[in-house]
């Protein structure tokens, strides 16, 4: 999964990062990637912060958006 920004020609980098649904608390297989001048600045950290407080597994998401 992208998150952050990657600009155009730019190399990519893959990182692990424990996540969880918030609302089931179902773990998120594989890992993550940003770009490489994106990657471990204040922005990236912030940004990647949020996406853990507010993700939701492909199940959770599904049922949210059916209610």
């Amino acid at each position: 999964m992208i998150i952050g920004r990657v600009l155009e020609n730019e190399k990519k980098v893959k990182f692990q990062e424990e996540i969880a649904c918030t609302n089931c608390g179902k773990k998120v297989p594989g890992g993550l990637q940003t770009g490489e001048s994106y990657y471990q600045t204040p922005e990236f950290k912030e940004e990647l912060e949020n996406f853990k407080k507010n993700y939701l597994c492909g199940i959770c998401r599904d049922k949210k958006r059916r209610d």
